[in-house]
């Protein structure tokens, strides 16, 4: 099973509100990623607007439907506006992260014994709605994701921030990656499907993906949109599917 590459809009978005201008394109970009191969797309709405706009999800869900067997992906906290957005756009996967609307981005899992409730409750909403559901654990709380089988979910995301973060320490990678890989385990016993994303880079996703093969999708947004500085949109989209596994 190859890993696929679902491409976070969130960075190009950001780019482009510090002006009031309609460029960067979102879709834009958004389509030079999937016409060069990546398998999906990524957004996070937040509430106040300050990357992904509401307008812009409608409009990620027409593009990406256009391109046969890609995916779309939003993330967010499910609080009731955002379950609204969701159930009008109708992804094919939402995961649910238990943020704070004032975080600059997503820094930690989900306590799903502590939410069991309230995330029951909005999973089996989601399903009931076509939607595949993935809860951003951390990765090195093995105990979260037979919690989240529990709950409904069909994926953990495992949150990759704190391996991104050893990118100058070798001991501390090799510690976060296996700390990454049997929390994984965890979640491929419990039955789940496996997503990995945060930070995630052209250097360290090969050594996650030797570690872990059975991931099946990793969603970058920070690493890729940097290195479509540099290479672009395109060949940046080609070069990380290389780094996952997948045949160029």
């Amino acid at each position: 099973m190859s890993t696929r590459l679902s491409v976070n809009l969130n960075a190009v978005a950001q780019l482009r509100n510090r002006r009031d201008l309609p460029w960067p394109s979102v879709t834009g970009i958004g389509r030079i990623a999937l016409e060069a191969g990546a398998h999906g797309l990524t957004c996070h709405p937040r509430p106040d607007e300050r990357h992904i706009r509401r307008s812009d999800v409608p409009e990620l869900a027409a593009l990406v439907a256009e391109f046969p067997g890609a995916e779309f992906n939003i993330e967010g906290y499910p609080a009731e506006d955002f379950l609204a957005i969701v159930e009008a756009a109708k992804p094919d996967q939402v995961t649910l992260v238990p943020d704070d609307p004032s975080q600059s981005t997503s820094d930690h899992g989900w306590d799903v014994a502590a939410n069991r409730d309230s995330l029951t409750k909005v999973i089996a909403r989601l399903k009931a709605g076509g939607m595949r559901v993935s809860l951003f654990v951390d990765p090195d709380d093995p105990r979260q994701p037979p919690l989240a089988a529990e709950v409904g979910a069909d994926r953990v995301e495992i949150y990759t921030g704190p391996y991104g973060a050893t990118h100058d320490d070798p001991a501390g990678a090799a510690k976060m990656l296996a700390a990454i890989a049997e929390t994984a385990e965890a979640a491929k016993v419990a039955g789940l499907g496996i997503n990995a994303g945060h930070d995630l880079t052209l250097f360290n996703l090969p050594q996650l993906i030797g570690l872990v093969p059975y991931i099946a999708e990793v969603s970058i947004g920070h690493g890729v949109t940097a290195d479509a500085l540099i290479f672009g949109m395109a060949e940046t989209v080609r070069l990380y599917r290389q780094a996952a596994g997948n045949p160029v």
